[in-house]
């Protein structure tokens, strides 16, 4: 049945008044990146064409029902000389200031958005910040469910102010890029701390994968949960007494522990399937990038084992959501953490590492390792200039074409010789150097029985380490850095650390087990 032409125009009438809108991304001061497509979008009144001008080329696109519009610019050359976009269409705006160079997406969680500021020499570093070439942009953190199509934010060149309340890591990578490559810089710092991997991916791809299903059930449960009535009137008993506690702490003057969490900072906060995907990557979908650096798994360290799934499936669905390609993706393994041990033993962090790594297997990632930089007594170390330093090796390297070593060694084989366990190592071209001692510190061996035991390391060749223990006659494996915080001294001369690895298939203590079957009824 057709709709009366005046009930239609009613019907219509929001969409058909849709204001002339650009998004916060697609603004002076932002930089486009080279020899690539750059898509434009925006909105417009429905049926509006709408017509983008910008060095020499027009593109037009006419706008759908919704109001949305898209172009996509030809491919250009760096440019670090301002130019403009003029855009057309019920009204007319002009992007200036644009430069064209290299942009990269700088994510994760609180290590990534650990501000410039904050970093050991955050004041000489914003001292030195003063570079108008190289683009920043932040955008906000809003967890939600439904999809996003803009922010508030603005592209800043950088200079103190701007900087300062930047990622460290994610600045630090630009600035090597600007500096060595002598081209613009664009940053894009999303970065949630706190962040779980679940909430970085569209909520409907990760509900249809069967591998997660035990994640969704879980999310679903707990959603239904803490909607209800009786969660409500929980959490306000709970407030209530965390403030009368929080009253007599003060006046004894101790520490007054951490406000518990409301239904609704779940709900909306950056652990819930899809939220950070719809609030802060779908408004940002598209744009014209080179690639991402990610530093995140802190809050997936329990889950490590679902984590070897999950974390390449983001990566693969960032890339089908953006349609730009295998675009480079490039982690920080996590740091050192927490009491550091010199017994042999299991540990999340380790096996969440070895997560990462294996995520490797994806075309066009990387990954710094930094068992070397972390601290013990806090999970947001202070060095984010190293972290960048490995991180932007993969970059000068594989997508510049530069000559700088930039993978970690790893570990290539096991042999067993009557009681010696021989590890031979890719180095990549690095050369083998112990730190502090001549003994290759980190390594455990076991046998049968599977019991871990402390070993001594010993270089004996180029790329290899003989491992032994007195307590173990007949090694089967053997495990190196193998803790929250292990006590391993193995690098290139580079200073890139050996890797982490096991050589057994041992079971992950992060595998979920099955529930305890329930007794029969007598």
């Amino acid at each position: 049945m057709k709709l009366h032409p005046a009930l239609l125009a009613l019907v219509l009438a929001p969409t058909l008044h849709a204001e002339f809108k650009l998004p916060a991304i697609i603004s002076d001061h932002m930089v486009l990146q080279q020899k690539q497509t750059n898509p434009i979008w925006g909105w417009d009144a429905p049926g509006t064409k709408v017509t983008v001008t910008f060095a020499g080329q027009t593109k037009s696109a006419e706008a759908g029902a919704d109001g949305k519009w898209t172009v996509k610019l030809d491919p250009v050359p760096v440019n670090a000389q301002p130019q403009k976009i003029t855009i057309a269409g019920t009204q007319t705006r002009e992007i200036n200031d644009v430069l064209v160079g290299e942009v990269w997406m700088c994510s994760g969680q609180s290590n990534m958005g650990f501000t410039l500021g904050n970093d050991w020499n955050g004041d000489l570093e914003a001292a030195a910040s003063k570079l108008p070439n190289l683009r920043l942009i932040k955008v906000p953190q809003l967890g939600t469910q439904e999809l996003q199509n803009d922010f508030n934010g603005q592209w800043r060149a950088s200079a103190a102010d701007s900087a300062t309340t930047f990622s460290a890591v994610g600045f630090m990578f630009g600035r090597y890029l600007h500096e060595i490559l002598g081209v613009p810089v664009g940053l894009i710092d999303n970065s949630w701390g706190g962040s779980a991997a679940e909430a970085w991916v569209r909520r409907e791809t990760i509900e249809k994968d069967p591998r997660f299903k035990l994640l969704m059930e879980t999310t679903k449960t707990r959603e239904a949960d803490l909607q209800t009535e009786a969660a409500k009137q929980a959490y306000e008993k709970v407030l209530a007494k965390w403030k009368e506690d929080a009253e007599k702490l003060k006046a004894l003057g101790k520490p007054i522990p951490r406000q518990p969490q409301s239904p609704e900072q779940w709900l909306a906060g950056n652990a819930r399937p899809g939220n950070i995907f719809a609030g802060v990557v779908n408004p940002t979908l598209g744009y014209g990038m080179k690639g991402v650096v990610w530093y995140q798994g802190e809050s997936n360290a329990s889950r490590a084992y679902e984590y070897a799934e999950l974390f390449p499936f983001m990566i693969e669905q960032w890339r089908k959501e953006w349609k730009q390609g295998d675009f480079s993706f490039y982690w920080v393994q996590l740091a050192d953490y927490m009491v550091e041990k010199a017994e042999a033993g299991d540990s999340q962090w380790a096996e969440l590492r070895e997560s990462q790594t294996k995520t490797m297997k994806l075309p066009n990632t990387g990954q710094a390792v930094i068992i070397d930089l972390g601290e013990g007594k806090d999970i947001h170390p202070k060095n984010k200039h190293d972290v960048a330093a490995r991180l932007v090796r993969w970059a000068l390297a594989k997508d510049y074409g530069l000559p700088f070593p930039y993978r970690s060694p790893e570990f290539k084989s096991l042999e067993i010789k009557d009681t010696k366990a021989i590890v031979t190592l890719d180095l990549f071209g690095g050369v083998l150097r112990p730190f502090d001692v001549l003994e290759a510190r980190g390594f455990a061996i076991c046998g049968e029985d599977k019991v871990w035991h402390n070993a001594k390391g010993t270089i004996v060749g180029a790329n290899k380490v003989e491992v032994t223990s007195d307590a173990v006659a007949k090694p089967i494996a053997v495990r190196y850095a193998w803790a929250d915080n292990p006590i391993a001294n193995l690098a290139t001369m580079q200073g890139l650390p050996l890797t982490p690895f096991r050589t057994d298939d041992f079971e992950m203590i992060t595998k979920p087990q099955p529930p305890a079957p329930v007794p029969a009824a007598k």
